[in-house]
């Protein structure tokens, strides 16, 4: 199994600007954009593949790569909301797509959303030599459409980003006096729930 590709970006934050100036209690626009990147830099920190959860956070879309099928494969990231679709390339790099109705969605013992093909269903052997087998799925807590969207993010999350929003902003060097104790214990007493453990 190979390193997951992003395909498709979460469309919004986590935590909106407007929460986090209320957390901040920042009540002008003076400070918008380090608040924004301070946002970003706290979902990136628990967000993704290279995220400390091991999960996404707002809906986004993926593919994993295979070189090779299996009756049940594991997709890394969760929650998965759907696979889109499942292709494989041939020697000559030729494309195909698995009909739908030939594999499901399932979630393992230990939580795990897995794909598992129908035991009528016939791999293909002429498969390229590398990352033959592509499935895209979109994964993280579905968007509310709104309008305007909004995160689904369960609020535990978004407690702690806007806990990590708060030390940065007060704490805008990369060393402080200020007693550093309570903020991991708080973000990691918060986000244990949510914790996937590595593939």
């Amino acid at each position: 199994m190979h390193r997951p590709v992003l395909i498709t970006p979460p469309a919004l934050q986590p935590v909106s600007l407007a929460e986090a100036r209320l957390h901040l209690r920042v009540d002008h626009n003076d400070e918008d954009t380090l608040i924004e990147s301070l946002i970003r830099a706290a979902a990136e920190h628990l967000d993704g593949w290279t995220g400390i959860l091991g999960r996404c956070l707002v809906e986004q879309v993926w593919r994993q790569d295979h070189d090779r099928f299996a009756r049940q494969m594991i997709i890394p990231l969760g929650p998965v909301i759907a696979v889109q679709s499942i292709t494989w390339r041939d020697l000559a790099g030729q494309l195909s797509t698995v009909p739908s109705g030939s594999y499901d969605l399932r979630t393992d013992e230990a939580g795990n959303a897995v794909i598992r093909f129908d035991a009528d269903y016939v791999f293909p052997e002429n498969l390229h030599e590398s990352r033959a087998v592509a499935i895209t799925f979109k994964v993280g807590f579905p968007t509310n459409p709104g309008p305007p969207a909004t995160s689904t993010v369960p609020d535990p999350l978004k407690v702690a980003i806007l806990l990590l929003v708060g030390h940065w902003f007060e704490h805008r060097e990369a060393v402080s006096s200020a007693g550093m104790a309570f903020l991991p214990f708080a973000v990691e007493a918060l986000i244990a729930p949510y914790r996937r453990m590595r593939l």
